[in-house]
Formats: C-alpha cells, sequence, structure tokens
C-alpha cells in the first residue's frame, strides 16, 4: 500500500509513440477519421454550427387600397372604399378584408315581431314570456304574440327594429372587386442578440419603386405590395368562390439571415386557413355584424346594420438569424480533437489486449541512476520509437 501511494506520488509518465503494422487496424483508424472530417465539414458549412442564432421580433402594418361600386335595393349605387370594408381599421398583424354582406336598413330601438324560430313562433300570448331573452334572438319578449307575416305568428320583441332576416349571403358576393384591391404589408424586424434591425422595404426601393410594383414571383420577388387575386392565385383558391361566405388566408414572411455574408432579404409565400372539411356539406363562413348610426329629423337614433363576410388575413413572420461564434468555434475544434483522441485510445487498447508484446514495446522505465548517467540522453533516444509488426 505504502509503495503504491510512493509510486504514484514519486513516479512521472511520459507519451510513447508505438507503430503498428496492422492494416486491419489502420483502415478502421483512418475510416474514423474520415468519417468525423466529414461530419465536421457537413456540421460547419451546412448546419453553420460555429454560428450562434437568435430568433426573429417582428411588427406588421397594412394598408388596403382599392374602389368597388356595389347596387343594391337598399342603397341603389354606392361606392366603397377602404373606411367601408376593413374591419376594424386596424388590428396587429391581421386585417379583415368584406366582401360580401346581408344588409338590414333604417332600424330603430322599437317593438317588432322577432325572426321566426323554434322558440319565437307562437299561437298565443300564452307562448310568451315577458322580459324573456333568447341568446340567440334579437331583443326582449314584451309578451305578446303578433303576425310576422300572413301565415306565421312570433312573440313581440323590443330591440331594433325590422329585426335582421336569416338569409343567405347574395352569389357572387357583391364586393367582387375586390380581388384587384391590394395591400402594402411593412414588416419591421429584430434580432436583439445581435442588436440587428431590418425591415421589408428594402434601401433600393424607391418612392416611385413603391408607387408601381406589385409583388410578382419571378418579376418582382420582394416588392412588400401584394394584389389579393395574385394572392388567391399562389394557393391555387377561387376568390370568387370565397368571397360570398368568407374564410381565412394567410401571408406568411420568412426571414433568414446570414449576418457574416449580409444576407438577410424576407420570402413570401401564402396559405388558406379553414380549408373545407370534405365530410361536410358546410362551406367555411367568416363573418361580423357592425352598424352605421345615424339621426333622423326627429332626432331618434337611426342605424344601418350590416352582416359582413369577408377574408381575414393573418400576416405571419418567421425567421432566424446567425453570426459567426468565437466560443462556440472553440468548443467544437475542442470536440473534434477529444474525438479524434478517441480513436487512438481504442486502437490502443485493441492491441493492448491482442498482442502479448504490447507491454513491452509499450512501457520502459527509467530510474534515478538512468538521469544521472551520461548515457541516459542516448538510451532514451533509442527506445522513444519502436516498430511493432
Amino acid at each position: 500500500m505504502i509503495t503504491s501511494i510512493k509510486s504514484w506520488f514519486c513516479e512521472y509518465s511520459t507519451p510513447r509513440i508505438l507503430v503498428v503494422k496492422y492494416w486491419k487496424l489502420g483502415l478502421i483508424y483512418r475510416l474514423y477519421q474520415l468519417t468525423l472530417l466529414l461530419y465536421i465539414i457537413w456540421y460547419v458549412l451546412v448546419r453553420r454550427g460555429h454560428q450562434d442564432n437568435d430568433i426573429v421580433l417582428s411588427s406588421v402594418t397594412t394598408k388596403v387600397k382599392g374602389i368597388a361600386l356595389t347596387n343594391t335595393t337598399e342603397f341603389g349605387e354606392q361606392i366603397w372604399d377602404v373606411a367601408d370594408y376593413i374591419i376594424p381599421p386596424q388590428e396587429d398583424g391581421s386585417f379583415f378584408l368584406m366582401t360580401n354582406m346581408i344588409i338590414t336598413p333604417n332600424q330603430t330601438q322599437s317593438k317588432c315581431a322577432e325572426y321566426p324560430t323554434l322558440t319565437s313562433i307562437c299561437t298565443s300570448d300564452m307562448n310568451c314570456i315577458k322580459g324573456f331573452k333568447d341568446a340567440q334572438g334579437n331583443g326582449v319578449q314584451t309578451g305578446r304574440c303578433v303576425h310576422y307575416s300572413d301565415s306565421v305568428k312570433t312573440c313581440e320583441v323590443f330591440g331594433w327594429c325590422p329585426v335582421e332576416k336569416k338569409v343567405e349571403p347574395p352569389n357572387p358576393a357583391l364586393l367582387a372587386d375586390a380581388e384587384n384591391f391590394t395591400v402594402f404589408i411593412k414588416n419591421n424586424i429584430r434580432f436583439a442578440k445581435f442588436d440587428f434591425n431590418k425591415r421589408n422595404i428594402l434601401p433600393n426601393m424607391t418612392s416611385s419603386y413603391l408607387a408601381n410594383c406589385v409583388f410578382d414571383r419571378n418579376v418582382n420577388p420582394t416588392c412588400p405590395i401584394f394584389r389579393i387575386r395574385d394572392i388567391f392565385e399562389e394557393t391555387q383558391e377561387d376568390f370568387q368562390t370565397m368571397a360570398v361566405h368568407g374564410g381565412g388566408m394567410a401571408v406568411q414572411i420568412q426571414w433568414d439571415c446570414d449576418l457574416d455574408w449580409g444576407s438577410c432579404a424576407p420570402q413570401y409565400s401564402f396559405r388558406r386557413l379553414d380549408k373545407k372539411d370534405p365530410e361536410s356539406s358546410e362551406p367555411p363562413v367568416h363573418n361580423l355584424r357592425f352598424a352605421k348610426y345615424y339621426k333622423n329629423s326627429d332626432g331618434k337614433d337611426i342605424r344601418t346594420l350590416i352582416k359582413g363576410y369577408g377574408i381575414r388575413f393573418d400576416v405571419l413572420v418567421y425567421g432566424e438569424a446567425k453570426k459567426f461564434s468565437f466560443l462556440l468555434t472553440v468548443i467544437h475544434v475542442g470536440a473534434f480533437l477529444s474525438f479524434l483522441r478517441v480513436a487512438d485510445f481504442v486502437c490502443d487498447w485493441s492491441v493492448r489486449f491482442a498482442a502479448k508484446a504490447y507491454i513491452e514495446k509499450k512501457f520502459t522505465y527509467l530510474d534515478e541512476h538512468d538521469l544521472t548517467s551520461s548515457e541516459a540522453p542516448l538510451a532514451m533516444t533509442e527506445t522513444r520509437y519502436n516498430t511493432f509488426n
């Protein structure tokens, strides 16, 4: 025990090179080195493992332009501009483009017959409960059963009258011209880790260019102005069909930036978000209600109720930036050298247990007498390198 402890404290080991001439072991060793080298090349050139990365932070604003003309029995001929068909006027990263509508004009707060449903049809006042508020209805029941038409009686309600009719939206859509509208998408991004900011209005885009360009994947792939019809053509969807009941569409902006090479530009793509269920007979529907309020000559409130059908566009921004990292490079170089040492270790142990002469060839002991002898350098030189066949 004491001898072992003394040896551990008082001995020093130096590496010794042992050349093993065995082609099978040498081939395995070189294949391992080649595999490791190819992996490092792939990891650096393809995976960019020497670079640090960061995900994108983004803000989006949109501006739609276009004019549509409608001719309805409620309004006659009417021009619709962006203040009429973008509801609400501004959202964060999205916008709702109204393409169709059901209009209920000249509503006032008064008493009238409810629209016929299973809960509103009646035969006498006993079927109506005063003060009852149907969640699917249009007002508060007064307790009276009145004529909705010559053949149908419903419970009377106090609400905005006349009540909205539950009918299918017009087909074709009233705002069919919306396919010619354009949307200007402004996207500002930031990679906080690298303190890097950019926007999709690139430095080479002048005011005159932005006044005339429209996105085209072959001619203007970075133009931030998109025609609605072009978006639908890219997704192989029919705008006029979707405009009747509405739906959802995504504008995707992809930022893949290599900051070492100054490569950072947006790539645009589009996809529909509300694919129809092939097992359902009901089409996807996207609608909302809003009203335009006025006062008549008597100062009484009056409104036009609009049930608007349209397409919701969501702007989805993805991205990642990469930049050289000294720390990651040092770590990967260290890992590479460590794996090379693993090959040496594995081959060394294979020879150690397979060859009886390994110990004799690999280890030589020098004591104090050898170190102080004038012949020690020569002896060390002669025994330093050995070839093992």
